[in-house]
């Protein structure tokens, strides 16, 4: 297969569907998009019903183009990493992994526009958090929930409010950032450094005021960010985590127990925000971002150098503080409900406490004036003809037997 081929085929796949994130290439599948969060099959000519080992293999060996990394991370662990550019048309960042003795494709299409907040309607509180000159900033979420999207916003207000220098290291680079207001240098793994801590490691020599690292994988990483973001460091990363509050025990399980105490008041002083995300079928096709969002005071502070206790977990601390910008997903998933941009199952299935959210509905049907019930009327079952009140009160009667006057004496002493 030439290049020339390869790139039909992926503009093909890429110009079948609207909203294509995702190109999907699997043995004893057709070729594949996913639009909207469904894998839909594509038709290309000529046609390929269901792919070979062979075919998926050439793919295969054409991303990786030879590179000598990639090979022996293929061999070796069985995955690797890359990127790709269809000329013209989009990046894609590329895995290629193993699976049953054969090859499979997945490339994620990059945006070449660089969002702004004010495009992805983030809220208000995202202008706050682009203000912060040190600490810790987590965005997390599960693969293809839009956590890099948001980051790349996040650094594009940066870049064009701030004269900073700022490092990124990812992997691979996805959003390519202009030289704007700030100094953008983009680290790629594998190309520029060997691996996260060691680039992270590096990156504290080269005067950065802001260090992007691409994802929170291991304990070293996590040490040399808290180490950085204590050292006058903003320090913006990834981790994925469903909620703000796994994202505390997800840092504190990569270390011992016996060094948990002292991560907990370290975290507690560095942290800054945590951001988590979830992408939710939206009313009319689409999907639209959920997002929870935790900040620090002394509330959540104590919470994370002491441990959630009743009535101070994250989840009501942060319910707690809606008011200041800050939000629990439920409240994001009723708001987006309150506004149509939710169906009534699609809330109660992204939501993390069913019952609230369920009561949360109910009253915004009946502020609309909505049925919050199927039950529309009780109603005694007729017998005899007569009304269900006057066979209430005749079973009533029927049970009270015909009893004689009891006489009572009364006895006064004189």
């Amino acid at each position: 297969m030439r290049r020339n081929e390869l790139d039909y085929i992926l503009g093909t796949m890429l110009s079948s569907n609207k909203d294509v994130s995702d190109l999907n290439i699997t043995v004893d599948k057709p070729l594949q998009v996913e639009s909207s969060g469904q894998l839909v099959p594509v038709t290309v000519e000529p046609p390929i019903a269901k792919l070979t080992p062979f075919q998926t293999e050439q793919i295969a060996l054409n991303l990786v183009a030879g590179g000598r990394r990639l090979t022996e991370d293929l061999l070796k662990t069985g995955s690797c990493d890359s990127s790709y550019s269809l000329t013209g048309k989009a990046r894609f960042r590329v895995n290629i992994f193993s699976q049953r003795g054969n090859y499979s494709v997945v490339l994620r299409r990059l945006s070449t526009q660089i969002p702004t907040i004010a495009q992805l309607k983030l809220p208000d509180i995202f202008q706050q958090v682009a203000k912060e000159k040190t600490g810790l900033v987590l965005v997390t979420g599960a693969t293809g929930s839009g956590k890099s999207t948001t980051l790349a916003a996040l650094l594009n207000e940066i870049n064009e409010t701030k004269s900073i220098h700022v490092i990124t290291l990812e992997d691979p680079v996805e959003f390519v950032h202009p030289q704007k207001k700030a100094t953008f240098n983009q680290r790629e793994m594998g190309t520029d450094f060997d691996k996260f801590a060691s680039g992270l490691r590096a990156a504290l020599r080269q005067a950065p005021k802001i260090i992007l690292v691409g994802e929170m994988r291991d304990r070293e990483t996590v040490e040399i960010g808290i180490s950085a973001a204590e050292t006058g460091h903003l320090v913006v990363s990834t981790l994925h985590t469903i909620d703000a509050g796994q994202t505390i025990n997800r840092l504190l399980g990569l270390f011992d127990q016996e060094e948990q105490a002292q991560v907990r008041l370290r975290l507690a002083d560095t942290l800054r925000w945590v951001i988590s995300q979830r992408l939710a079928p939206k009313v009319g096709g689409g999907r639209v971002a959920l997002l929870e969002i935790m900040g620090a005071n002394l509330r959540i502070k104590d919470s994370i150098s002491m441990g959630e206790k009743e009535g101070s977990s994250f989840y009501e601390i942060i319910e707690a503080n809606y008011t200041f910008g800050w939000r629990s997903f439920d409240q994001a998933v009723l708001d987006a409900f309150e506004q149509g941009l939710l169906t009534e199952e699609s809330a109660l299935l992204y939501c993390t406490k069913k019952g609230p959210v369920s009561r949360g509905i109910d009253n915004i049907k009946k502020k609309r004036g909505e049925i919050t019930s199927e039950i529309s009327s009780l109603q005694m079952k007729k017998t005899d003809g007569t009304s269900p009140a006057a066979a209430a009160a005749g079973a009533t009667a029927a049970k009270k037997p015909d009893l004689p006057p009891i006489p009572i004496t009364l006895k006064i002493k004189s």
